[in-house]
Protein backbone atom coordinates (compact mmCIF):
# COMPACT_ATOMS: atom_id res chain seq x y z
CA UNK A 1 0.00 0.00 0.00
CA UNK A 2 3.20 2.50 0.83
CA UNK A 3 4.02 1.75 -2.77
CA UNK A 4 1.30 2.37 -4.15
CA UNK A 5 1.12 5.53 -2.54
CA UNK A 6 4.58 6.49 -3.24
CA UNK A 7 3.97 5.77 -7.24
CA UNK A 8 1.02 7.65 -6.88
CA UNK A 9 3.10 10.81 -5.26
CA UNK A 10 5.79 10.36 -7.96
CA UNK A 11 3.22 10.79 -10.58
CA UNK A 12 1.68 13.89 -8.80
CA UNK A 13 5.34 15.44 -8.74
CA UNK A 14 5.90 15.29 -12.24
CA UNK A 15 2.45 16.64 -13.06
CA UNK A 16 3.10 19.52 -10.51
CA UNK A 17 6.22 19.83 -12.55
CA UNK A 18 4.80 19.76 -15.90
CA UNK A 19 2.11 21.92 -14.73
CA UNK A 20 4.99 24.62 -13.75
CA UNK A 21 7.71 23.98 -16.42
CA UNK A 22 6.13 22.11 -19.12
CA UNK A 23 5.70 25.51 -21.09
CA UNK A 24 9.34 25.99 -21.07
CA UNK A 25 10.21 22.59 -22.23
CA UNK A 26 7.94 22.56 -25.16
CA UNK A 27 9.67 26.33 -25.42
CA UNK A 28 12.74 25.16 -25.83
CA UNK A 29 12.10 22.14 -27.92
CA UNK A 30 10.49 24.64 -30.49
CA UNK A 31 13.37 27.00 -29.96
CA UNK A 32 15.91 24.67 -31.01
CA UNK A 33 14.17 23.12 -34.12
CA UNK A 34 13.89 26.56 -35.24
CA UNK A 35 17.30 26.84 -34.64
CA UNK A 36 17.92 24.13 -36.59
CA UNK A 37 15.99 24.33 -39.12
CA UNK A 38 17.68 28.42 -39.86
CA UNK A 39 21.00 26.93 -39.73
CA UNK A 40 20.60 24.15 -42.75
CA UNK A 41 18.67 27.00 -44.73
CA UNK A 42 21.42 29.07 -43.96
CA UNK A 43 23.72 26.61 -45.34
CA UNK A 44 21.94 25.50 -48.44
CA UNK A 45 21.22 29.08 -49.34
CA UNK A 46 24.96 29.81 -49.12
CA UNK A 47 25.75 26.71 -51.05
CA UNK A 48 23.31 27.80 -53.69
CA UNK A 49 24.59 31.18 -53.89
CA UNK A 50 28.02 30.00 -54.57
CA UNK A 51 27.26 28.00 -57.21
CA UNK A 52 24.82 30.62 -58.91
CA UNK A 53 28.15 32.86 -58.56
CA UNK A 54 30.20 30.75 -59.77
CA UNK A 55 28.28 30.14 -63.08
CA UNK A 56 28.33 33.93 -63.27
CA UNK A 57 31.79 33.99 -62.90
CA UNK A 58 32.60 31.13 -65.65
CA UNK A 59 30.36 33.29 -67.95
CA UNK A 60 32.72 36.14 -67.04
CA UNK A 61 35.51 34.99 -68.44
CA UNK A 62 33.93 33.24 -71.34
CA UNK A 63 32.69 37.35 -71.97
CA UNK A 64 36.93 38.30 -71.04
CA UNK A 65 37.96 35.70 -73.49
CA UNK A 66 36.20 36.83 -76.32
CA UNK A 67 36.56 40.26 -75.26
CA UNK A 68 32.71 41.13 -74.73
CA UNK A 69 32.77 44.40 -72.59
CA UNK A 70 29.50 45.65 -72.28
CA UNK A 71 28.36 41.84 -71.29
CA UNK A 72 31.27 41.31 -68.81
CA UNK A 73 30.37 44.35 -66.94
CA UNK A 74 27.12 43.38 -66.53
CA UNK A 75 27.48 39.92 -65.28
CA UNK A 76 30.78 41.81 -62.81
CA UNK A 77 27.95 44.34 -61.82
CA UNK A 78 26.11 41.94 -61.28
CA UNK A 79 28.43 39.47 -58.61
CA UNK A 80 29.42 42.64 -57.36
CA UNK A 81 25.92 43.55 -56.14
CA UNK A 82 24.08 40.70 -55.65
CA UNK A 83 26.79 38.01 -54.51
CA UNK A 84 29.14 40.90 -52.67
CA UNK A 85 30.12 38.29 -49.84
CA UNK A 86 31.23 35.10 -52.38
CA UNK A 87 35.58 35.07 -53.28
CA UNK A 88 33.56 35.50 -57.50
CA UNK A 89 32.53 39.09 -56.80
CA UNK A 90 36.21 39.99 -56.01
CA UNK A 91 38.00 38.00 -58.97
CA UNK A 92 35.31 39.28 -60.98
CA UNK A 93 37.34 42.69 -61.02
CA UNK A 94 40.60 40.87 -61.45
CA UNK A 95 38.82 39.86 -64.59
CA UNK A 96 37.67 43.04 -66.07
CA UNK A 97 40.86 44.73 -64.92
CA UNK A 98 42.69 42.48 -67.63
CA UNK A 99 39.62 43.42 -70.16
CA UNK A 100 40.18 46.90 -69.61
CA UNK A 101 44.20 46.29 -70.07
CA UNK A 102 43.03 44.93 -73.44
CA UNK A 103 40.60 47.64 -74.76
CA UNK A 104 43.35 50.13 -73.83
CA UNK A 105 41.62 51.64 -70.55
CA UNK A 106 44.29 51.45 -68.53
CA UNK A 107 42.80 53.92 -65.37
CA UNK A 108 39.91 51.99 -65.16
CA UNK A 109 42.04 48.92 -64.81
CA UNK A 110 43.83 50.84 -62.52
CA UNK A 111 40.21 51.98 -61.06
CA UNK A 112 38.99 48.31 -60.60
CA UNK A 113 42.41 47.03 -58.88
CA UNK A 114 42.54 49.81 -56.23
CA UNK A 115 38.43 48.82 -55.26
CA UNK A 116 40.47 45.08 -54.57
CA UNK A 117 42.49 46.68 -52.20
CA UNK A 118 40.20 49.20 -50.48
CA UNK A 119 37.88 46.73 -50.03
CA UNK A 120 37.30 43.26 -47.62
CA UNK A 121 39.14 40.60 -50.24
CA UNK A 122 41.49 38.24 -48.84
CA UNK A 123 45.10 39.36 -48.29
CA UNK A 124 46.22 36.70 -51.20
CA UNK A 125 43.61 38.58 -53.60
CA UNK A 126 44.85 41.92 -52.57
CA UNK A 127 48.72 40.74 -53.29
CA UNK A 128 47.79 39.73 -57.09
CA UNK A 129 45.53 43.06 -57.48
CA UNK A 130 48.90 45.00 -55.97
CA UNK A 131 51.43 43.47 -58.58
CA UNK A 132 49.14 44.54 -61.20
CA UNK A 133 48.50 47.62 -60.41
CA UNK A 134 51.92 48.07 -59.85
CA UNK A 135 52.88 47.13 -63.72
CA UNK A 136 49.64 49.12 -64.83
CA UNK A 137 50.94 51.73 -62.87
CA UNK A 138 54.85 51.37 -64.53
CA UNK A 139 53.14 51.39 -68.21
CA UNK A 140 51.56 54.98 -66.98
CA UNK A 141 55.04 55.95 -66.36
CA UNK A 142 54.39 56.53 -62.51
CA UNK A 143 57.17 55.45 -60.88
CA UNK A 144 57.02 56.83 -57.47
CA UNK A 145 53.60 56.23 -57.38
CA UNK A 146 54.52 52.44 -57.66
CA UNK A 147 56.95 52.93 -55.01
CA UNK A 148 54.91 53.64 -52.49
CA UNK A 149 52.73 50.63 -53.30
CA UNK A 150 55.29 48.28 -52.87
CA UNK A 151 57.71 49.71 -50.85
CA UNK A 152 57.48 48.05 -46.98
CA UNK A 153 55.65 45.02 -48.64
CA UNK A 154 56.28 41.39 -46.15
CA UNK A 155 54.94 39.03 -48.57
CA UNK A 156 57.36 36.21 -48.92
CA UNK A 157 55.51 34.99 -51.67
CA UNK A 158 55.01 37.64 -54.06
CA UNK A 159 58.47 39.96 -52.89
CA UNK A 160 60.49 38.60 -55.85
CA UNK A 161 57.47 40.35 -58.74
CA UNK A 162 57.27 43.06 -55.97
CA UNK A 163 61.63 43.80 -56.08
CA UNK A 164 61.49 43.54 -59.63
CA UNK A 165 58.79 45.94 -60.13
CA UNK A 166 60.51 48.20 -57.97
CA UNK A 167 63.61 47.93 -59.74
CA UNK A 168 61.89 49.10 -62.53
CA UNK A 169 60.91 52.13 -60.83
CA UNK A 170 64.22 53.01 -59.61
CA UNK A 171 65.38 52.59 -62.94
CA UNK A 172 62.70 54.94 -64.39
CA UNK A 173 63.69 57.67 -61.43
CA UNK A 174 67.37 57.43 -62.32
CA UNK A 175 68.02 55.53 -58.97
CA UNK A 176 70.25 52.95 -60.30
CA UNK A 177 72.23 51.88 -57.38
CA UNK A 178 68.70 51.11 -55.98
CA UNK A 179 67.63 49.35 -58.96
CA UNK A 180 71.04 47.38 -58.72
CA UNK A 181 70.04 46.55 -55.49
CA UNK A 182 66.15 45.35 -55.87
CA UNK A 183 67.49 43.15 -59.34
CA UNK A 184 69.87 41.60 -57.47
CA UNK A 185 67.72 40.17 -54.45
CA UNK A 186 65.23 39.02 -57.15
CA UNK A 187 68.19 36.64 -58.68
CA UNK A 188 69.53 35.33 -54.73
CA UNK A 189 65.78 34.73 -53.78
CA UNK A 190 65.19 31.25 -53.64
CA UNK A 191 61.55 31.23 -53.52
CA UNK A 192 61.85 33.56 -57.24
CA UNK A 193 62.04 30.20 -59.62
CA UNK A 194 58.71 29.86 -61.30
CA UNK A 195 57.65 34.01 -60.29
CA UNK A 196 59.96 35.86 -61.83
CA UNK A 197 61.96 35.41 -65.56
CA UNK A 198 65.53 35.53 -64.13
CA UNK A 199 67.52 35.82 -67.55
CA UNK A 200 65.35 39.02 -68.02
CA UNK A 201 65.89 40.68 -64.75
CA UNK A 202 69.53 39.54 -65.10
CA UNK A 203 69.50 41.53 -68.76
CA UNK A 204 67.73 44.44 -67.03
CA UNK A 205 70.63 44.52 -63.70
CA UNK A 206 73.54 44.63 -66.67
CA UNK A 207 71.77 47.04 -69.00
CA UNK A 208 71.82 49.66 -66.03
CA UNK A 209 74.32 52.32 -66.91
CA UNK A 210 77.74 52.50 -64.01
CA UNK A 211 76.92 53.95 -61.07
CA UNK A 212 78.55 57.23 -60.94
CA UNK A 213 81.24 57.06 -58.45
CA UNK A 214 81.27 59.62 -55.64
CA UNK A 215 82.71 62.93 -56.68
CA UNK A 216 86.59 63.32 -55.88
CA UNK A 217 87.40 65.08 -52.57
CA UNK A 218 89.28 68.28 -53.54
CA UNK A 219 92.63 68.07 -53.43
CA UNK A 220 94.47 70.26 -50.43
CA UNK A 221 95.21 73.46 -50.99
CA UNK A 222 99.35 74.04 -51.32
CA UNK A 223 99.86 75.92 -47.74
CA UNK A 224 97.39 73.02 -46.19
CA UNK A 225 100.21 70.26 -47.25
CA UNK A 226 102.86 69.31 -44.86
CA UNK A 227 105.34 72.36 -44.32
CA UNK A 228 108.53 71.87 -45.52
CA UNK A 229 111.12 73.77 -44.18
CA UNK A 230 114.02 75.67 -45.52
CA UNK A 231 117.30 74.32 -44.74
CA UNK A 232 119.37 76.62 -42.12
CA UNK A 233 122.18 78.47 -43.41
CA UNK A 234 125.63 77.05 -44.43
CA UNK A 235 127.53 77.09 -41.67
CA UNK A 236 130.38 79.21 -41.91
CA UNK A 237 133.43 77.70 -43.65
CA UNK A 238 135.83 75.94 -40.87
CA UNK A 239 139.01 77.13 -41.28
Amino acid sequence: MDDLLSEKEQIEQIRTWWSEYGGYVIFGVAAGALLLFGINYYKSSKEAAQLEASALYESLTNHVVDGDLDDAEAVADQLGTTYADTIYAAQSKLAIARLYMDKNRDQDAADVLREILDGASGEELKQVARLRLARILLYQDKPEDVIDLLEGQDSPAFAATYREALGDAYYALGRIAEAQAAYQQVLMDPLSQGTVDQQLVQWKALDLPEVEAEEAAPEPALEDLVEITQPDAVDEVVE
